[in-house]
């Protein structure tokens, strides 16, 4: 079949232009929305009355096989059943239906242009897609639930500047991120309702001269919505993309954060965890190494989506309306995005199912951390001391067991009697770890008792979002 638009031209395009405008390698994972919306058009021609019932159902039909023939291509494992040589997704589909009907389908692309048809095609497909990224995010905020559920009492150094800052529970720790996943989920959902509004009818840039019914294509095709209002607008809009690869990319960072930590937690130096062999790879010289490769190559991948977000703003910062061809390259930024944050979500849940938590190292972690120290100064407070005077007398106990090699839990009444005479008897049961961790009942805090209403909290939220 000749090119859609060939009649105009009186030479054969170059090959080197032709390999260079192709969209065909990106755009044939759209197949299956872009047969959808062509179905759902050929249906509102024939209601309209610009084509004939008949040659509506014909159409449809027609379609409907090209469908059933990709589906059966895929599942023998042939790949999407595509002519390389056709521009574009949308090209070899017609190109099918002229081999099935004839001139009959030349009849489809009344009242339609690629730029509305593609614009629909991708809010289709993004709305089946993230539709699964939301599934894929909760049930990685499961497994950090579940983990969170069986470390209400296990003690952990807490960090600020990367220094041992105050006790918590493991099962606080990562209950931070599975906040940090039901953020994203939430904007997730919202990014979602940017593609509510149908693009198809809008055409090249200025609607049609056909009747075309945009509402009961929008119906027809579940965008809640309605038709978008504008059709220049419509054509050239690609923020539904931005704002899915801003969401994107803060999902990658949250990933890389804790990536740098089962990184870190799994050196000697630390031993908090071990990953599974299932989830590491080894060295080709060094027969001991265990590497954490995907929480490496999770955290080095942050760099692809950021530089997609910014690669496709950078496309469109200077583009007059109202389609032009650089929105070609949108696909390429948001496909590969797609995959990559799809990927790290489901393989950070993989690794985190596979973690063997060693709770005796982070018990032993504490010892002389001198994340008690908030807790002496507190004690004085509460005897009447203002909380600058009673940072600077324990700043003072803390030289002190720096100098004598000492634990700050192993100091006797007596000693820090010699600090302050409100160091009373009943200091020292304040002092372990353990009790430090109790008295944290704050809502939000560390504590064991707060941090159980914390994880009925988060089932809530897992539940009222996703359930």
């Amino acid at each position: 079949m000749a090119k859609l638009w060939g009649a105009r031209f009186s030479k054969e395009t170059l090959q080197e232009v032709e390999l260079f405008t192709s969209s065909l390698a990106l755009d044939q994972r759209l197949w299956s929305v872009d047969i959808q919306g062509s179905i759902v058009h050929a249906k509102m021609l024939s209601r309209q009355g610009v084509l004939t019932e008949v040659e509506g159902e014909q159409l449809v039909q027609a379609l409907q096989e090209i469908h059933s023939e990709f589906e059966v291509s895929l599942k023998k494992g042939l790949g999407i059943p595509v002519d390389p040589r056709s521009e574009d997704i949308h090209s070899d589909i017609e190109k099918k239906l002229f081999e099935k009907i004839g001139q009959l389908a030349g009849k489809l692309h009344t009242g339609r242009s690629r730029n509305d048809q593609v614009a629909t095609d991708i809010k289709l497909y993004l709305k089946k897609e993230l539709n699964l990224f939301i599934e894929e995010i909760a049930e990685l905020q499961k497994q950090f639930l579940s983990e969170a559920e069986l470390s209400t009492e296990v003690l952990l150094p807490g960090f600020t500047h990367m220094q041992p800052a105050q006790p918590v529970s493991l099962a606080h720790h990562l209950l931070a991120y599975f906040w940090m996943f039901q953020r994203d989920k939430e904007k997730t959902f919202d990014a979602l309702k940017r593609l509510e509004k149908c693009p198809l009818g809008a055409a090249a840039l200025a609607g049609s001269r056909f009747p075309l019914d945009r509402h009961f294509t929008a119906k027809e095709l579940n965008f809640s919505q309605g038709p978008t209002e504008n059709s220049m607008d419509t054509v050239s809009d690609r923020d539904f993309a931005v704002e899915f690869l801003s969401v994107a990319a803060t999902v990658m960072m949250h990933l890389s954060r804790f990536s740098e930590e089962l990184i870190l937690w799994s050196t000697p130096a630390f031993s908090f965890l071990e990953l599974g062999d299932e989830v590491t790879t080894g060295s080709s010289i060094m027969p001991q190494k265990k590497n954490p490769d995907v929480a490496e190559l999770i955290r080095g991948r942050v760099g692809l989506v950021y530089g997609d977000l910014i690669g496709l703003l950078t496309t469109l910062k200077g583009l007059p309306l109202s389609y032009n061809r650089d929105l070609q390259e949108d696909k390429s930024y948001l496909f590969r995005t797609l995959d990559t944050v799809r990927a790290s979500v489901n393989l950070m849940r993989l690794m985190l199912e596979s973690v063997r938590w060693n709770h005796d190292k982070m018990s032993l972690a504490l010892r002389g951390d001198f994340s008690n120290a908030t807790d002496l100064a507190d004690f004085l407070v509460g005897k009447g001391m203002s909380f600058r005077q009673a940072h600077e007398v324990v700043g003072e106990v803390v030289q002190y067991c720096l100098r004598h090699k000492r634990a700050l839990e192993d100091m006797t009444g007596e000693e820090l009697l010699s600090f302050n005479p409100l160091f009373t008897e009943e200091v020292l049961t304040i002092l372990p770890h353990q009790a430090v961790l109790q008295a944290r009942k704050t809502v939000g805090g560390a504590g064991p008792t707060v941090v159980k209403e914390q994880i009925e909290s988060a089932k809530l939220a897992l539940k009222t979002l996703h359930g």
